[in-house]
C-alpha cells in the first residue's frame, strides 16, 4: 500500500487551481487559433485574437485569464492500493480535507477571487476560501492519485440545463433542444463554447456526464461512430446559429462538442448540457 502525505496532495491541487487560472490549455489555445483562421467575420477574427492575445499576457504576467476565477470542480480518482497520511496538525484529515486545504491555499496565494457562498438561498455569505469545492471523488485501480481541476465560471455554468425526455425521443429531437440551449445560452456564457453533453444515466449521473465531456481533449471524437458523428452535426448546428465569439456575430459560435453516455432505465432519456466559455481552465496532475 502506498502512501501520499496529506501536504503533498493538498500543494498539488494549490498549483493546478492557480496555473488552471493562469493558463489556458494547448488544446483549447491551438481551438482558438484554428478558429480565428476559420472565422469568415472581420470583427470576430479580431476578437478571437483579442481572446488569444488574452491568454498570453494572463501567462505571461501570471495574473488570472478571466475575472471569474469560478468554482473549483475538482475530479479525483484514487487509487485502491494508496492512501492519504494525515497531517501532524490534522490528525483525522480526509482525502476532501486535503483538496478543500489545496483549494483555500491556491485561491489565496494566486490572488485568485473568492466566489462561494456558504448557504445558497438567505444569507449568502461569502466563505472567503472559495471552498468548499465540488469534488468528485472515484476509487480505481492502481497505487496513484489522478486530479483534475476545472475552473467554473458563474456566467457560463448558469446556461447549463436538464432535461427527462420520453425514451421515444428520436435524434433529431435531441439536436433540437441541444442546439436551442446554446442558443439561449448566447453572449450571456462568453462564446466561443466548449459544449459537454450527458445523455442517459439518471437525473445526477447524466448531468455528471455533461461537465465530465468538458474534460476531453478539443479535436477527440466519441469512440462510437454514431456519437461521434451527432457531435459533428452538433458543431455544425451550433455555429450556424452565428452568434460568433462574444455573440457579437460570426461563425464560430462552438470550438467543441463532447458528448458522454451512460446506460439508462428503459422508461427514461436523460439529456444534459454543460456550457463552457471560451476561457476554458483546467489542469491535472497525477501523484
Amino acid at each position: 500500500m502506498r502512501t501520499v502525505n496529506f501536504e503533498d496532495l493538498a500543494k498539488t491541487v494549490e498549483q493546478l487551481c492557480i496555473s488552471a487560472a493562469y493558463e489556458l490549455p494547448q488544446d483549447v489555445l491551438g481551438a482558438l487559433k484554428a478558429a480565428a483562421q476559420k472565422e469568415t467575420n472581420r470583427q470576430a477574427v479580431e476578437i478571437l485574437r483579442q481572446i488569444v492575445e488574452n491568454a498570453r499576457i494572463a501567462r505571461d504576467e501570471r495574473i488570472p485569464l478571466c475575472q471569474d476565477t469560478g468554482l473549483a470542480v475538482v475530479f479525483v480518482e484514487q487509487g485502491a492500493d494508496v492512501k492519504v497520511k494525515p497531517a501532524e496538525d490534522k490528525p483525522d484529515g480526509t482525502i476532501i480535507d486535503a483538496i478543500n486545504a489545496g483549494v483555500a491555499n491556491g485561491y489565496q496565494r494566486g490572488l485568485l477571487r473568492n466566489s462561494v457562498v456558504a448557504e445558497p438561498l438567505e444569507k449568502r455569505t461569502n466563505t472567503g476560501t472559495n471552498t468548499p469545492a465540488i469534488i468528485h471523488h472515484s476509487v480505481v485501480a492502481g497505487e496513484k492519485i489522478k486530479i483534475t481541476v476545472i475552473i467554473k465560471g458563474g456566467g457560463c455554468e448558469n446556461k447549463s440545463q436538464f432535461k427527462m425526455f420520453r425514451p421515444t425521443a428520436g435524434r433529431d429531437e435531441i439536436i433540437d433542444w441541444l442546439v436551442g440551449v446554446v442558443a439561449q445560452a448566447g453572449a450571456d456564457a462568453c462564446p466561443p463554447f466548449i459544449v459537454g453533453v450527458g445523455l442517459g444515466g439518471d437525473f445526477e449521473l447524466c448531468c455528471l456526464l455533461s461537465k465530465k465531456a468538458l474534460l476531453r481533449e478539443i479535436g477527440t471524437s466519441h469512440k462510437e461512430r454514431f456519437y461521434s458523428q451527432l457531435e459533428k452535426d452538433l458543431l455544425q448546428k451550433i455555429n450556424a446559429l452565428g452568434l460568433g465569439p462574444q455573440g457579437l456575430g460570426g461563425d464560430m459560435t462552438a470550438l467543441a462538442v463532447h458528448i458522454e453516455t451512460a446506460p439508462c432505465h428503459i422508461a427514461s432519456l436523460p439529456a444534459a448540457v454543460n456550457i463552457e466559455c471560451h476561457s476554458h481552465r483546467h489542469k491535472s496532475a497525477t501523484i
